[in-house]
């Protein structure tokens, strides 16, 4: 018989979830088993090469705080690194990489690899062993059961996964990597609703056959920046990006296609994600536009292979290929695999609690795409927050929620928990009510201490994020104390167009002018320069910000604080709704099915209205 041990954590499948819940729960003491069909792709970027993006960027940065593995390792081998929205304020500034797709994938393994108490085992996982109503263990294809105290499933795509180009399809969960069978349906037989959902992915062309000349060059940050806050590399050099469109005669050739699109004639079941359209979508909602933005990506340093981003399709790979020949730059473009959707099954999230365990089976956890949501990121944090919380529950610590007001981790767990999604979910800064607070700049004072308390975040980044924080008070009481005489101010304030100071001053008051910056009081007043200069980038940062901004932020701790009254009122024992007349037929109906833990998660359900909070709240005895 096949010899193996019990496990405290078994995690099925290697994604961005699944890494990041087996590197949590080991690091954390757990006995980790990573179960994934091919060890060759663990942490594979199965589409875009980047990491961040807008509010995508925060997420990473939350993760790195929270002693997560994801912003290490794009710092280790992004090729670009860009800060996005810094025309605009601080809660939307959002960082985003380029990263090397393979030395990616290979930094994730030998991280793993790494961490002595995760083992790996390469087979297919066709079942959960269950009993008395909690899962005990996986079955493999081959008929061993591993043993575990908690599963975590991160299947991603592989679902019963079924790509579609053109009029062909056949199952698969990524291109050339079959699906997985089995888990849906026995799922099912234990009373788990399930659902379809879609994805595809745009073509890959060889770079060496494009003529850049004719396309936009969109370069890096001139000073990059990077996601982790501890001591990881900082580029010295990067690679650029361009930029080309498409136009009417490209969107003539798509057309042609539709009648054979998997889309428009109905083969595809599962609804797409609504803000990464395929092209043909695109041309099709948009048909006033005579052009659509394209972004040409290089796959790594090294290969030739780049990604098209904004031209994800499904239609036939005949009609893709001759329509990326029209576009400037293409005309001889070489493809190495066209772009296809991919169907698979997700469960929808509102029968997982806060902690990601699922409602029906104790100790089964879902992470990433699975629960309806789409990106790295977004699976990344997921897999972080269900690996802590398998570890802690079958070491009997208590669980670790994060709050919507702390994290937008929290704000998505408790979006997908609450409200669930009938499309992919996709992180936006607009989902987050407290999104001053929740800014990518401070991910680690707000989060580097539960880490710590945790024992996920070690003790050299607490006392980095106390030294951020004791510099950060110090810049602030120089800018308060330092004055400024209108001689010496007036001249920059009239060469920025800023209304003249009468009187001597402080440089907070200049500060909080919307239209100046530290930078200008730097360049016009050395002795202030020369007493910020001990001071580092980050402090000075937070700095300027809390001045800036100190209003609003003030405004929305206030706000948090009375929706924390709420999420202290909790909710014992499961409630028979059904008793409560007073409510509406849709909150009882509601209430029923996600049974919410507090006064404040019962506000947030979809279709739960103040009133019946309020129904809600006297019947408890509030």
């Amino acid at each position: 018989m096949f010899q193996q041990e019990d496990y405290d954590v078994i995690v099925v499948g290697a994604g961005h979830a699944g890494c990041e819940a087996a590197a949590a729960a080991a690091n954390l003491g757990s006995k980790v088993l990573l179960v994934t069909m091919n060890m060759n792709t663990i942490a594979q970027m199965s589409c875009n090469p980047a990491m961040g993006g807008v509010a995508k960027g925060q997420i990473v940065r939350e993760i790195d705080a929270l002693g997560g593995q994801s912003g290490i390792i794009t710092d280790q081998t992004m090729i670009q690194f860009r800060m996005l929205n810094r025309s605009k304020g601080p809660a939307m500034w959002s960082p985003r990489a380029q990263s090397d797709r393979m030395r990616f994938a290979e930094a994730w393994r030998l991280t793993l690899e790494g961490i002595k108490n995760v083992d790996f085992w390469q087979e297919a996982v066709t079942g959960l062993v269950v009993e008395d109503d909690a899962v005990v263990g996986v079955k493999t294809q081959l008929g061993i059961e591993f043993r575990g105290k908690s599963v975590v499933l991160t299947n991603g795509t592989f679902l019963n996964g079924l790509i579609h180009i053109g009029e062909k399809n056949f199952g698969g969960g990524r291109a050339a990597e079959k699906g997985s069978r089995g888990i849906t349906e026995q799922l099912l037989e234990l009373g788990f609703e399930a659902g379809r959902m879609k994805t595809g992915t745009p073509p890959r062309v060889d770079g060496r056959s494009l003529d850049y000349s004719k396309m936009e060059v969109q370069g890096g940050d001139d000073v990059p920046s990077k996601f982790s806050y501890i001591d990881t590399p900082r580029l010295t050099q990067q690679r650029p990006c361009y930029i080309t469109y498409t136009n009417e005669r490209v969107h003539d050739i798509l057309r042609e296609g539709f009648e054979k699109s998997p889309m428009f004639q109905g083969r595809i079941k599962g609804l797409g994600p609504r803000y990464c359209p395929s092209v043909e979508d695109k041309i099709n909602r948009f048909a006033d536009k005579d052009r659509h933005q394209i972004f040409v990506e290089p796959e790594g340093w090294s290969t030739v292979e780049c990604y098209i981003n904004g031209f994800s399709s499904s239609l036939p790979e005949d009609v893709q290929y001759r329509a990326l020949r029209e576009i400037a730059g293409f005309e001889n473009a070489k493809m190495f695999r066209p772009g296809y959707a991919i169907e698979y099954d997700f469960f929808p999230p509102t029968q997982l609690g806060l902690t990601l365990e699922t409602k029906r089976v104790q100790n089964l956890y879902f992470a990433g795409q699975i629960n309806g949501t789409t990106g790295y990121e977004e699976a990344a944090c997921q897999g972080l927050m269900a690996g802590i919380n398998a570890h802690n529950k079958v070491h009997g610590k208590a669980p670790f929620v994060l709050k919507r007001s702390e994290a937008y981790i929290g704000v998505l767990i408790d979006d997908l928990v609450n409200k669930g999604t009938d499309e992919p979910y996709r992180m936006f800064t607009s989902r987050a009510e407290h999104r001053i607070l929740l800014r990518q700049d401070n991910a680690d004072l707000r989060l580097t201490p539960l880490g710590h308390e945790l024992g996920l975040a070690s003790d050299e980044r607490l006392e980095r994020v106390r030294m951020k924080e004791a510099q950060t008070a110090e810049v602030a009481e120089l800018l308060q104390k330092f004055g400024i005489e209108a001689a010496e101010a007036n001249p920059m304030l009239v060469e920025l167009g800023s209304a003249e100071i009468h009187e001597k001053t402080r440089a907070v008051n200049l500060l909080r002018r919307p239209n100046l910056e530290l930078a200008d009081l730097r360049r016009a007043l050395p002795a202030l320069d020369m007493a910020l200069a001990a001071f580092d980038e980050e402090a000075l940062e937070q700095a300027i910000i809390n001045i800036k901004y100190e209003t609003y932020l003030a405004k929305e701790h206030q706000q948090a604080a009375r929706q924390q009254e709420l999420e202290n009122f909790v909710i014992q024992g499961r409630l028979d709704y059904r008793a409560m007349p007073a409510l509406s037929h849709e909150a009882r109906e509601k209430l029923l099915k996600i049974q919410p833990e507090t006064i404040g998660q019962a506000s947030r359900i979809s279709g739960i209205s103040p009133a019946d909070v309020s129904v809600l709240m006297v019947y408890l005895g509030r």
